[in-house]
């Protein structure tokens, strides 16, 4: 008889559409997936930007009625996927297509969750292997990223910040993969040089914790990788230069890889960013840029290996295992200054007298189960303290 326990399980199968210009088959793919009534998801400044409106001319072409939820935040809250939902019903829709950045493709996510089961979201948290209680078939849904950071088109999780705990939640479940992502770099080539910056790193903090973090999945380290082979090598020419359209499709892909890869699981970076978003509005790409190295440095010491692999993608020199490992964080702090982003949490608000609050809400969250090296409450602490003043 086998043993169950020693086995395990990997999983790549979404359909995606990449190119410039890709997003005008969205009408396409929804025919195909048997849409007939469509909620469009987005937010406001993607309306204000117009990049809605080659969207909707295609639906319109096709014979596609729509209706919009447009009221997401970049943190978004329980309050949001039900008004959505609402939406939803209220039309009759019978497929949704995402347009945004990962807080918009969460919300669609789970906008197809609370039309089909019973709330509260709550009861759906990953935590506590909510999961399980997704049983029922959801809507189909397209999407189409607009930033490349969180690689939620590929994702098979929505984050949501409950009411009733004012915490940054995951709900996951393979159900609520989008069934077709779409990469158009032209859809991120308004993206101001802060939010290309921030949410590239939080890209490139997904391939590096996913590469980083416990388990075996080989498929999805060789991923991450090469997630971090593109960011170093696209993400700054991205940042400078908005229409440049291989550097922006590289980070389509970075992006998408990260998310792909961290299937096998994140690290304790995560679970210091996200008390900082959900406490004090920190963008979460810029959360991560700020925590990253100070997790680096925590890190190698228990897989010196892999941290210089990392290092090795990011362009630092050498052969010695021992220099490699101790030039990963820094080479992180260069990309991150070259780039033109903040250095500290100081900077950004935080104060030392918050530190401990932080870090009992960062031990609550589930991401730093699977950090390489177990955390505690101290741990993670001291990683606070020192990304206060990290220069």
């Amino acid at each position: 008889m086998t043993d169950s326990s020693n086995l395990v399980l990997w999983s790549f199968p979404t359909r995606v559409v990449a190119g410039e210009g890709a997003a005008k088959q969205c009408a396409n793919e929804a025919r195909q997936l048997g849409g007939t009534r469509v909620l469009l998801v987005s937010d406001r400044g993607i309306e204000k930007a117009g990049l809605l409106e080659p969207i909707r001319e295609s639906l319109d072409a096709a014979g596609l009625p729509h209706a919009a939820a447009l009221d997401v935040s970049s943190n978004p809250l329980e309050s949001e996927v039900l008004a959505a939902a609402r939406v939803f019903e209220d039309f009759r829709a019978d497929l949704v297509l995402a347009v945004g950045g990962g807080s918009v493709l969460d919300v669609a996510k789970l906008v197809r969750l609370a039309v089909t089961h019973p709330a509260p979201l709550a009861q759906y948290d990953d935590a506590i292997g909510g999961g399980t209680r997704i049983v029922e078939p959801l809507p189909p849904m397209i999407a189409v990223p607009t930033t490349a950071g969180t690689g939620s088109e590929v994702g098979r999780s929505g984050v949501v910040t409950l009411e009733a705990t004012n915490t940054k939640t995951v709900i996951f479940a393979p159900s609520l993969l989008p069934n077709v992502a779409i990469l158009d770099p032209v859809m991120t080539a308004t993206m101001p040089p802060f939010m290309t910056a921030a949410t590239g790193m939080d890209a490139l903090a997904h391939c590096i914790e996913a590469y980083s973090a416990l388990g075996d999945h080989p498929m999805a380290d060789a991923i991450a990788l090469g997630g971090v082979r593109l960011c170093h090598r696209s993400l700054r020419a991205a940042t400078e230069s908005p229409g440049d359209l291989k550097a922006r499709t590289e980070m389509l892909k970075a992006a998408m890889m990260g998310a792909v890869a961290f299937q096998k699981g994140l690290g304790a970076c995560h679970s210091l960013a996200h008390p900082l978003s959900t406490e004090f509005g920190l963008h979460h790409g810029l959360a991560n840029a700020i925590c990253l190295p100070a997790v680096l440095d925590f890190n190698r010491v228990v897989i010196p290996d892999r941290i210089a692999e990392i290092a090795h993608q990011l362009g630092v020199r050498g052969d010695d295992e021992g220099t490699l490992s101790f030039e990963c964080a820094g080479a992180v702090r260069a990309l991150r200054r070259s780039l033109g982003l903040p250095s500290d949490l100081r900077s950004q608000g935080i104060q030392e007298s918050d530190l401990q609050r932080l870090a009992g809400l960062a031990y609550k969250d589930v991401c730093h189960q699977l950090n390489p090296r177990p955390c505690t409450e101290d741990d993670l602490l001291a990683l606070y303290k020192a990304s206060l003043d990290d220069g």
